[in-house]
C-alpha cells in the first residue's frame, strides 16, 4: 500500500471542535496521517519547520497566510483545503503561482445563511418583526396592517454567488416571484433557479423584499446607496447578510429616518459593530443581529464534512469538486 499522504491542522483553537469533530478527524484520518496535533496560526509561526513535510494543510477560520514566507516552509504542500468561506484574506500572488489547488467550503457555509434570510423573507412580507416590536412599545397588540404576504409578492436578490442561488432554490416552495441582478449570472443558471434577472433600479423599485448576497469588491463597495434605497417599494424590507460596507451606511440611516415604513434587517454592518452611538442602533424600523447567519455552533461541522470529502478525492486523484480559481476568485466574498 502506498504511503499516505502527510497533513496538518492549523485554525483558531475555539472553533476547532466544531469545525472538526471527533467524527470528521476520523475520516479525515482514513485518507491522511497527521504529522503534529492540531495547532493555531501563532503555534505554527512559532514552529514553521513543522510545515517542512506536509502534503495537505487542513484550516479554517484562523488560516495561516499563504505569503512567500509560509510557501517557503512548505516546499511540499500539494493542496489547501479551507473549512470556510473566503479565501481572500489568506491567499496571495505567491501562492497561486505555485499552482496548489485551494478548496473552499462556502457552499456549505452558504446553507445556514440562505436558511436564516429565508426565514428574514417569510417573516418581513407578514411585517412580523415590525408588529412584534410595535406590540412591545405599546404593550397592547399592534393592529394588524395591510401585509404583502407571500403570495405572489417579489423578492429581489441582488447576486446570484452560491448563498443567491441557494436562497432562490428555497423559494421555489413558496409562491413568490423572484428577481435578481448579477452581471455575471447566466440567463439559463437564472432560469434554473427560477429568478428572472433584472436590472438593479428595477430589483430595488419593484421588491417587496431585497436581500444582499454579492461580494465586497471596490465596484460593489456602497452600490446600495441614496437613489436605490429612497427608490424602494412602500413597506418594502431591506436584508442584508453580505457584507456592511455594500451598503452607503449614512444613506441607509438618512432614508430610513425619513421613511419609516422601510425595515433593515442587518446582520453585518460597516463598521462592524456600529459605532458607539449609531442611529441604527435606535431607529425603530432597523433589526440588528450579531452576524449570526453564517455557519455556528454544530453548523461549522458541515464545513468539515466538505473537507472531508474533497481531501477523499484528492488522494483518490478525482477532481475537486470546490477548487476556487484564481480567476473565479476575484468576482467572490
Amino acid at each position: 500500500m502506498s504511503q499516505k499522504l502527510r497533513a496538518l491542522l492549523v485554525m483558531n483553537d475555539d472553533r476547532r471542535a466544531d469545525v472538526y469533530p471527533r467524527h470528521i478527524l476520523d475520516r479525515l484520518e482514513e485518507s491522511v496521517d497527521f504529522c503534529h496535533p492540531p495547532l493555531n496560526r501563532s503555534q505554527l509561526a512559532a514552529s514553521p519547520d513543522l510545515m517542512n513535510d506536509v502534503d495537505v494543510l487542513l484550516t479554517s477560520w484562523g488560516a495561516p497566510r499563504l505569503d512567500a514566507n509560509f510557501l517557503a516552509s512548505a516546499p511540499n504542500l500539494k493542496a489547501v483545503l479551507l473549512a470556510a468561506g473566503s479565501i481572500k484574506e489568506i491567499v496571495t500572488d505567491d501562492f497561486w503561482s505555485r499552482e496548489i489547488p485551494i478548496v473552499s467550503a462556502a457552499a456549505a457555509n452558504a446553507i445556514p445563511v440562505a436558511e436564516f434570510t429565508l426565514a428574514q423573507i417569510l417573516l418581513s412580507l407578514k411585517r412580523a418583526p415590525v408588529l412584534a416590536r410595535e406590540t412591545a412599545r405599546a404593550g397592547a397588540l399592534a393592529q394588524r396592517p395591510p401585509l404583502a404576504g407571500t403570495y405572489g409578492s417579489r423578492v429581489g436578490l441582488l447576486s446570484l454567488g452560491e448563498i443567491g442561488l441557494q436562497v432562490a432554490r428555497f423559494l421555489q416552495a413558496f409562491s413568490v416571484d423572484v428577481v435578481a441582478h448579477d452581471p455575471y449570472a447566466s440567463t439559463e443558471q437564472a432560469t434554473a433557479a427560477g429568478v428572472e434577472l433584472v436590472t438593479l433600479q428595477e430589483l430595488f423599485a419593484s421588491s417587496q423584499v431585497v436581500s444582499i448576497h454579492c461580494p465586497l469588491l471596490p465596484a460593489t463597495r456602497g452600490m446600495v446607496n441614496r437613489d436605490l434605497l429612497e427608490s424602494m417599494q412602500p413597506d418594502a424590507t431591506l436584508i442584508n447578510t453580505a457584507r456592511g460596507a455594500l451598503i452607503n451606511e449614512s444613506d441607509l440611516i438618512d432614508v430610513l429616518a425619513v421613511r419609516p415604513d422601510l425595515t433593515a434587517m442587518l446582520d453585518v454592518t460597516w463598521p462592524e459593530p456600529p459605532a458607539p452611538g449609531s442611529p441604527l442602533y435606535t431607529l425603530p424600523n432597523v433589526f440588528l443581529t450579531p452576524h449570526i447567519a453564517g455557519s455556528l455552533g454544530s453548523e461549522c461541522g458541515r464545513l468539515g464534512a466538505l473537507v472531508a470529502d474533497e481531501c477523499e478525492r484528492f488522494v483518490k486523484n478525482e477532481n475537486l469538486i470546490h477548487e476556487v480559481s484564481q480567476a473565479r476568485a476575484q468576482k467572490r466574498a
